[in-house]
C-alpha cells in the first residue's frame, strides 16, 4: 500500500522577478507540498511540524521577499562580489533595469523564465535534502490565488522595516476592493488595478534622480545598501513609506478627492489573505 503526506497552503511566498517582456513583476503564490516515503517507528513519513518549519525556513531564505532573476534571460548581466549582487537587464524595447543589493536579497535561478512549474522544479531537489532518509520524494507546487475581480502586481521596498521587507525589489500580487457609500465599485477597482499594473511603488525620499525617462531609487537599511533604476512609466511615487497601510490610506485619499461627498473605504491586499482597510 502506498501512502503520501500532503500539506495544503503550507505557506505563501511574496517576491518580485524579472519577466522577459513585462519587466519587474511582483508575485504571491501559495505553497502546496506532498512527501513520498516509508513510515518510521512512529508510523509517520515525517512529523507535520518538522515539514512546515523546514520548508518555510528554506523558502524564506531562498525565494520569499527577494528579487528572483532567471539567469537564462536575454540581455541579462548578473555579478556578485563582496557580498553585493548587481543585476543589469534591458527590456525588449531597450529600456534599462538595474539593481544593486546585498546578495541575500537576490535569488539567481537557472531557468529562462520564472513560472510556477519551473521554479518548483528548481526547489524540489534542494528540499529533499532537508528530510530524513525515509522521505524518498518531494512534490512542490506554487499556486497563484484565484481572484474573482481586479488585482495588480506591485513591487516595493521598505527602508525602515527590520525584516526582509526592507529589500528594495520584492513584491506581491494583490486584490483591491473599493466601496463608495457602502457599495462596491468594481469599475473604479479596475481603473486603479490598471494604473498599478506591473508597478513599482516608490517612496519620494528614496527617489535620488528622475531623468532620461528613468527613476533612480536608493537607500541604506539594516541589511545594507540598496539601489534600483527603472523606467519612469513603471513607477508610482508616494510621499510615505509604501506599507500596505499607507497604500490603502493613499488610495482612499485619492478616491475621496474625486468623490468628495461620498464615504470611501478601500481594502488593499498585500499578497494572499492579508492587507489593510482605510476609510475617508
Amino acid at each position: 500500500m502506498a501512502v503520501k503526506l500532503f500539506v495544503d497552503n503550507l505557506t505563501h511566498v511574496d517576491f518580485s522577478y524579472l519577466h522577459p517582456e513585462r519587466g519587474l513583476l511582483g508575485e504571491s503564490w501559495a505553497v502546496q507540498l506532498v512527501l513520498d516515503g516509508s513510515l518510521d517507528t512512529q508510523g509517520m513519513i515525517c512529523d507535520f511540524g518538522v515539514v512546515k518549519r523546514r520548508v518555510k525556513q528554506w523558502l524564506d531564505a531562498n525565494i520569499d521577499h527577494q528579487l528572483v532573476v532567471p539567469t537564462g534571460l536575454q540581455s541579462l548581466a548578473l555579478d556578485t562580489a563582496d557580498g553585493m549582487t548587481e543585476v543589469r537587464w534591458q527590456y525588449p524595447d531597450g529600456r534599462r533595469f538595474w539593481c544593486r543589493a546585498p546578495e541575500q536579497a537576490i535569488a539567481a535561478v537557472p531557468t529562462a523564465e520564472i513560472e510556477p512549474l519551473g521554479l518548483a522544479d528548481w526547489c524540489r531537489d534542494q528540499l529533499l535534502a532537508l528530510f530524513p532518509d525515509q522521505v524518498r520524494g518531494v512534490e512542490l507546487a506554487f499556486v497563484p490565488e484565484s481572484i474573482d475581480g481586479h488585482f495588480y502586481h506591485y513591487s516595493h521596498g521598505l527602508q525602515q522595516h527590520d525584516g526582509n521587507c526592507q529589500r528594495i525589489a520584492h513584491g506581491h500580487r494583490s486584490r483591491i476592493e473599493i466601496y463608495r457609500n457602502g457599495q462596491r465599485d468594481q469599475a473604479l477597482e479596475g481603473i486603479w488595478a490598471e494604473r498599478f499594473r506591473d508597478i513599482y511603488i516608490g517612496t519620494r525620499a528614496h527617489l535620488q534622480a528622475e531623468a532620461n525617462g528613468e527613476h533612480h531609487y536608493a537607500y541604506t537599511a539594516p541589511q545594507g545598501a540598496f539601489e534600483l533604476v527603472l523606467p519612469a512609466e513603471c513607477c508610482y511615487v508616494m510621499d510615505t513609506e509604501t506599507t500596505v497601510e499607507q497604500i490603502a490610506m493613499h488610495l482612499a485619499t485619492e478616491i475621496k478627492a474625486e468623490h468628495g461627498h461620498e464615504d470611501v473605504v478601500v481594502r488593499a491586499f498585500e499578497g494572499i489573505g492579508k492587507g489593510a482597510i482605510a476609510a475617508a
